[in-house]
């Protein structure tokens, strides 16, 4: 029996991919061309290609300065790399050692202590803003990249410990015995047999925490009023004025912000995937 050729059933596939793809893609290229093109106004064309190319609103971020000379720009990466850094840091560093004793330990309080943690999910950030500001306010880290760091911990860690502590749960636990027969100790069966096994969890949990701190804007516009100390997502807010918003300017912005969180994705990708398909006994 002869069978009918597959080529028309992947023409159209592929034509309702590209169609998916160019729906996608539509939003971003409107952004590009707003921020390649020099005028600040909005344009209402459905072309999303620019007109002509310029990087002159890429320029003026990058350049911008304060009253005093100060360079806005180098304040604001760099309290976002910093920021974003240490709460990747403590987020993943309190979450593994935590999800590690969820999941091996049995102790008072150990399912009301991973129900708690759910319930925190249940609250959207801006809930805790005002008693967050208090207790920052007395301790005195506002306009702090600390106490920055410390409220989007606050935020990460809970979902962090959950998605660390179930991939622990799929861990043999006869790998850990057998190396207890050899000599190890707790601290070597955690740092050199669970934690290479657990990179998948390890990636999305460090950019879960990653992503937090560096898109985050409503508690940073909240915690921070000098404009040296904010980072790139409250610093987008200054394009956006009362009567009007340079759209060139805040759209080259949302570039640059985008920018490291879509290079760090396709960096540990290919961690995140081959940690995936990899298996905790090979024969």
């Amino acid at each position: 029996m002869n069978r009918r050729p597959a080529w028309p059933a992947a023409i159209g596939w592929n034509l309702v991919l590209i169609a998916a793809c160019a729906v996608t893609l539509y939003p971003v290229l409107w952004v590009v061309k707003m921020a390649l093109t020099p005028s600040q106004a909005f344009s209402l064309s459905p072309n999303p290609l620019p007109d002509g190319i310029s990087l002159s609103n890429f320029r003026d971020l990058v350049t911008a300065t304060d009253l005093a000379g100060r360079w806005l720009f180098g304040h604001w990466l760099f309290n976002s790399v910093v920021v974003a850094a240490a709460t990747t840091a403590l987020g993943v560093t309190l979450a593994t050692t935590a999800a590690y004793a969820f999941s091996r330990f049995v102790f008072p309080g150990r399912r009301l202590g991973m129900t708690l943690f759910l319930v925190t999910q249940m609250f959207p950030g801006v809930v805790m803003a005002i008693p967050l500001y208090l207790l920052l306010d007395a301790m005195g880290l506002l306009d702090s990249m600390v106490g920055l760091t410390l409220v989007y911990s606050t935020t990460a860690v809970p979902f962090c410990v959950w998605m660390m502590k179930g991939y622990f749960d799929t861990i043999p636990k006869d790998l850990e015995e057998a190396a207890v027969m050899d000599g190890a100790g707790r601290w070597t069966l955690f740092i050199r047999i669970v934690l290479p096994l657990a990179r998948p969890a390890l990636v999305v949990t460090a950019l879960f925490s990653f992503m937090t701190a560096w898109n985050e804007f409503i508690l940073a516009a909240t915690f921070l009023s000098d404009e040296t100390a904010f980072t790139l997502p409250v610093a987008l807010q200054r394009y956006v004025g009362d009567y009007s918003t340079e759209w060139g300017r805040f759209a080259a912005g949302a570039i640059v912000v985008s920018v490291p969180v879509m290079a760090l994705f396709f960096a540990l990708q290919r961690h995140l995937v081959g940690g995936l398909t990899a298996g905790g006994v090979k024969g």
